[in-house]
């Protein structure tokens, strides 16, 4: 099986290709451009680079948001144009979902944290436990070897005084990643040592950010298993909350 992986939800641009448990080709790139002008560059360089035939491919993964508005739009522009014009499904992977996957195995609570500016954040809850038979499969449990893969709590955007707050029911250790932790790294050390009297973990730089290959990666076990795939003219981002332009406006409206 083979999937093609777009990643640019964040500042973070990546493209990379699977082919069964092999990343054949990956390109990364997190810094300051527009993703207008690096991903299909990116994504073309790849195919050059390896010389990769369309036809073998069986599906387009895209890191489907929360995120970068712009980002956003762009990746699924693109996406869906080379599964409209390939006839292949997409398959959407939240961009905090694969963040958390990309920690494959750890002990604890992942908890991805993308800045979402206004002291809010997107996030989630991730944990990976043995599998036991008696566990049943969905969206929300996913089986990758000997583990299950759960979402303890959905992809959300909420203020992080608040979610600091929900965080404190649970014992385990917690590790976070993404973005949003040089931003609130502080106050999330802070915080979680007063309520849970131990320290976060904090992943180091070749973990914390967006990667192309983890969405390849978990776009596979979806594809294989039914979840997530669309028709390439049916996908969308999903965004989880209004835009600035869009609460700026109706916050003018109600003056």
């Amino acid at each position: 099986m083979q999937i093609l992986g777009i990643e640019s939800s964040s500042l973070v641009a990546s493209v990379a290709l699977l082919d069964e448990d092999k990343i054949v080709a990956e390109y990364t790139i997190n810094h300051q451009k527009n993703h207008s002008q690096t991903l299909l560059p990116m994504l073309d360089q790849v195919v050059s680079m390896i010389g990769y035939d369309w036809s073998q491919c069986d599906g387009i993964a895209i890191s489907n948001g929360p995120g970068s508005f712009t980002g956003l739009r762009i990746g699924s522009a693109s996406a869906k144009g080379l599964g409209m014009a390939l006839q292949k499904p997409l398959i959407e992977v939240s961009s905090l979902t694969a963040m958390a996957f990309g920690v494959f195995g750890f002990g604890g609570l992942i908890c991805p944290l993308m800045d979402a500016k206004r002291s809010q954040v997107y996030t989630g809850l991730y944990r990976f436990t043995k599998k036991s038979p008696e566990q049943i499969e969905d969206e929300n449990h996913l089986f990758v070897q000997d583990y299950c893969f759960e979402t303890v709590i959905k992809p959300c955007a909420i203020d992080l005084a608040q979610w600091l707050i929900l965080l404190q029911a649970f014992e385990e250790d917690i590790c976070f990643l993404g973005d949003g932790v040089p931003v609130y790294q502080q106050q999330i050390q802070t915080t979680l040592k007063q309520i849970q009297k131990k320290a976060p973990i904090f992943v180091p730089a070749y973990e914390n950010r967006q990667r192309a290959g983890v969405v390849a990666t978990l776009a596979k076990y979806y594809l294989q298993k039914g979840f997530f795939v669309k028709e390439a003219q049916d996908s969308a981002p999903n965004y989880l909350r209004k835009s600035q332009a869009e609460r700026e406006r109706e916050e003018n409206h109600q003056e």
